[in-house]
């Protein structure tokens, strides 16, 4: 869609004397006060000539153009709000934040609840990987990570805050006055947005040939049809690139010198490179405009440009842009793995986590292309140094992050062992497709380039795309709505039922005590019950639904709740049984409490464990699943490595010590707002509810997150915690077993009986057990050194005492008698060290046959596979089964055969 000339014709324009004027290369309409001015001040319409423009700003770094932008609207009455973190956790359908209205998407957006302040102001650390490949190539228009600083208001149909007028104004007087551009160099082009299923007019501002904001108006809502639908609520979304105000009043060689200051250098260095000329930088980044990196002839044209312009040699240009772009490139992708892990992204094949592994990967090949041996981690660390005031999360979570990176480092290198088993794969084709290369990568992690070279060798066609990275990001970088719909038990039919039905009143919030009530039958299908109010929690949030009882009071008959479910905010009983009951009647519920109760322990145990975690392993720890049963709770947490005995026991003992500390356990019903910028997306653990307001679980002093289950009032009610197990279940996730309260009774009751099981087996004691099974495994240790010693002597024997037979200058050995496969195998192994030797193994219809390396059994296998012989082997050792019987004979007849029909 794009919008009519009216959307952009605003009163600002006219009254301030701006010209409506097309670009003469782009055909795009955009807004000047220069009367001369015939085009839109754009890449590629132009080179960059900001460094021409004479700005009264001095040079600000990044740190000091986000102040400076913040500033200017708070005096302006925007209350400045922090920004969230680079994981979009708040979002089930998103990964990464990519620009700050995702912090109010979807629930602000859609008017579901209101800002955190309207209007407001942020600078949001975003990171977008769709131009990964593109870094450094451009020098800095393209970079992975990045700070998107905007103002937002929302304009509400009864409370209006600003609209475009404003917004443009705004623009006009930040950059005019704050920066001390000139107006005349200020352009407003016409353009148009669509992001996060909204969508509106925009105007993008151009400076020099730099883009400076995009002042987004958000006014429509697109449907899944594609139809594009008014918004009740107009939003202003604005994004102002931080980094490009440095870089416009730094007027560096690139950006990335205004970004990162003398970390460049620091990387030359410490990647052991030599600097590049920075004449031949600032020639580059002025036509940089020019470069279209889908276009690989623009790139050639771009490095003969700034060969002519500079009098260079092409290929010296091309050698030295190639070795900065690299560079560049290292410090990019170090920044974006830093914000990446200090938000606690754990490096996985899945998620969020694949396209953190996949940044880092990159940076690896990167350094290996430029023949460093540096350590990734080192560089991560002068990452960490340069950003901790900024960011302070990387500072406070520095030694995962370096942890991480070298354990995902030392992974990397152990790929190279896999790479001929792959190339083996590849071979068979005549050419490997893209999709052949994003597939190695998805299942190896190897990059096309450790391929190419062999492949090529081979005579196999393979082109690798030079935004592969950028490819695979793509498909890995919006999530299959990631936990949103939980699953149900129930049939298609009921959940239509349960649909017609007003919501149930839930007696389990307003106590969770309760055990037994009254209530109204509202439905009934089936066996399947609904009434207006329960105290039956249904399944969810991990937490198994309640079972217990239906007593129909006027019949005078019970039925028993087998489990209970929701759909949307009505609760269905399943009964055993249909009952006899009519809409109308009164029931008496009860249900299952001792069961009720050890899931309110095992639930409460699980937040307290998850803390636990935190505290030990991490703040890079999230919860990945979870469940809670009346045997056990069962907690899926994300971390790099497999946990140590040592921090099993510190989660145990922290999660024993807040037990017994009997800390109050209270829900707490909020604005989703306001608890999000109260205690941040960490609520969001245990999934993101869709309502305005959440329900939260606060454990005084130690944990609160988002939680609909039910739990114990106090701490001290679980008892006693034990950890009962822990499994790495897939890369990236550990899942922790517990059992608490009279569970953990059951738990040791069990032990106890094994225990005393094995030593009755044992005829011992079980306070003897230990010393028992000490001394039966030296008594085994000096048994299974004499049996190897008989062993020798047998196996001597046995071949001393074989008799072969010839042919053909191959002497032929049968086993016979020997029932012992380890046996059988070792007299083989001796007999088949010298040449010429074969030897069968024949017991019932199983025939083992091996030879001497100089024999190769090919023939005499296809032999005996046609006379039914099945299974085989490859070169010097085979097993064939017979499935129906062969004698001796018959068998050493087809191997002689075989042996003279080969020779």
């Amino acid at each position: 869609m794009k919008a009519n000339e009216g959307e952009y014709r605003l009163d600002f324009f006219l009254k301030n004397d701006y010209k409506r004027k097309i670009c003469k290369s782009c055909n795009t309409p955009f807004w000047t006060k220069d009367i001369k001015r015939e085009y839109c001040a754009d890449i590629p319409c132009t080179d960059y000539y900001f460094f021409d423009i004479d700005i009264k700003s001095p040079p600000l770094s990044v740190r000091e153009a986000r102040k400076k932008f913040i500033s200017f609207f708070e005096k302006r009455g925007h209350t400045p709000i922090p920004p969230k973190p680079v994981l979009a956790r708040w979002r089930e359908d998103l990964y990464l934040t990519i620009a700050s209205i995702v912090d109010f998407q979807p629930h602000v957006t859609s008017g579901l609840v209101p800002p955190p302040a309207n209007p407001l102001v942020i600078s949001q650390p975003s990171i977008r990987l769709e131009d990964i490949d593109n870094v450094g190539i451009t020098f800095g228009r393209h970079l992975t990570t990045f700070e998107m600083a905007a103002h937002h208001a929302f304009n509400y149909p009864d409370k209006f805050v600003y609209w475009k007028d404003e917004t443009v104004e705004y623009a006009r007087e930040f950059f005019t006055k704050e920066l001390g551009i000139p107006e005349n160099e200020l352009n407003f082009k016409e353009s148009w947005w669509e992001g996060g299923g909204n969508a509106g007019p925009c105007f993008e501002v151009t400076v020099g040939g730099l883009e400076l904001a995009t002042l987004v108006f958000m006014q429509y809502k697109i449907d899944e049809n594609g139809n594009y639908i008014p918004l009740n609520l107009k939003i202003v979304d604005t994004g102002y690139g931080v980094e490009r105000i440095a870089w416009l009043t730094q007027k560096t060689p690139t950006a990335f010198h205004a970004i990162y200051g003398n970390l460049v250098y620091t990387f030359f260095n410490k990647i052991g490179v030599p600097y590049v000329d920075e004449e031949l930088l600032r020639v580059a980044s002025r036509f940089a405009g020019k470069i279209d990196p889908d276009n690989i002839e623009s790139i050639k044209l771009h490095r003969q440009l700034v060969s002519k312009e500079l009098g260079l040699d092409i290929k010296k240009v091309d050698e030295e842009l190639n070795r900065a772009a690299r560079v560049f490139q290292i410090l990019d992708h170090t920044k974006t793995i830093t914000l990446m892990l200090a938000d606690g992204l754990v490096p996985s094949n899945s998620g969020e986590g694949y396209l953190g592994r996949l940044v880092i990967r990159r940076a690896l090949r990167v350094l290996k292309l430029l023949g460093s041996d540096i350590r990734l981690y080192e560089l991560v660390k002068e990452q960490i140094d340069f950003w901790k005031e900024d960011f302070p999360q990387v500072l406070k979570n520095k030694d995962y992050i370096l942890d991480a990176v070298e354990l995902e480092q030392q992974r990397f290198e152990s790929l190279i062992s896999k790479v001929p088993s792959v190339i083996s794969t590849l071979a068979k084709k005549k050419e490997v497709s893209i999709e052949d290369l994003i597939q190695v990568y998805d299942s190896n992690g190897i990059p096309p380039d450790f391929l190419e070279d062999e492949l090529k060798r081979r005579g196999i066609k393979i082109e690798i795309p030079h935004n592969f990275y950028a490819l695979v990001a793509k498909r890995h970088q919006t999530a299959q709505i990631k936990g949103k719909l939980e699953k149900t038990k129930l049939p298609k039919e009921i959940i239509e039922f349960a649909n017609k039905m007003s919501p149930t009143e839930k007696l389990y919030y307003k106590d969770q005590y309760i055990r037994s009530f009254e209530a109204n039958v509202i439905g009934i299908y089936k066996n399947y019950l609904i009434l207006d109010k329960t105290a039956f929690y249904p399944e969810g949030g991990g937490q198994l639904g309640d079972t217990g009882f239906i007593y129909d009071i006027t019949k005078n008959k019970k039925y028993r709740v087998v489990d209970t479910q929701k759909v949307n905010d009505v609760v269905v009983h399943i009964l055993d049984e249909e009952p006899s009951i009519s809409v109308g009647d009164i029931i008496r519920g009860e249900i299952d409490w001792e069961r009720r109760y050890r899931l309110m322990r095992h639930h409460t145990a699980t937040h307290i464990i998850l803390a636990a975690a935190k505290r030990v392993l991490g703040e890079h720890v999230w919860q990945a699943g979870a469940e809670k049963t009346p045997e056990k709770g069962r907690l899926d947490i994300t971390h790099h490595k497999q946990l140590t005995d040592e921090e099993i026991r510190k989660i145990e003992d922290y999660a024993n010590k807040v037990i017994s500390d009997r800390r109050p356990v209270r829900p707490i019903e909020m604005n989703r707002m306001e608890a999000e910028m109260k205690y941040g997306v960490s609520i969001y653990e245990g999934g993101v509810p869709d309502s305005p307001i959440i329900r939260l679980l606060e454990i005084k002093d130690w944990d609160i997150e988002s939680c609909g289950g039910t739990h114990v009032s106090n701490t001290s009610e679980i008892g006693s915690v034990k950890i009962i197990n822990v499994e790495k279940i897939q890369d990236g996730v550990i899942r922790l077993e517990y059992v608490a309260g009279s569970a953990l009774v059951d738990y040791i009751r069990d032990l106890e009986a094994r225990l005393k099981e094995s030593a009755k087996i044992l005829k011992t004691s079980p306070d003897q057990l230990i010393s028992r099974i000490k001394r039966l495994l030296t008594d085994n240790e000096k048994t299974e050194r004499l049996l190897t010693q008989y062993r020798k002597i047998f196996e001597d024997i046995i071949i001393n005492n074989l008799k072969p037979f010839e042919i053909n200058g191959i002497k032929i050995y049968v086993i016979e008698e020997i029932d012992d496969d380890e046996e059988i195998k070792e007299i083989m192994k001796k007999l088949t060290s010298r040449e010429n030797n074969i030897v069968l193994s024949i017991i019932k219809n199983r025939l083992q046959i091996a030879s001497s390396s100089n024999i190769k059994l090919d023939k005499i296998i296809e032999e005996l596979r046609k006379v039914g012989g099945k299974g085989g082997g490859k070169g010097t050792f085979a097993m064939i089964t017979f499935e129906n019987h062969k004698s001796k004979e018959e068998i050493l007849e087809i191997v002689k055969k075989s042996i003279i029909e080969e020779k």
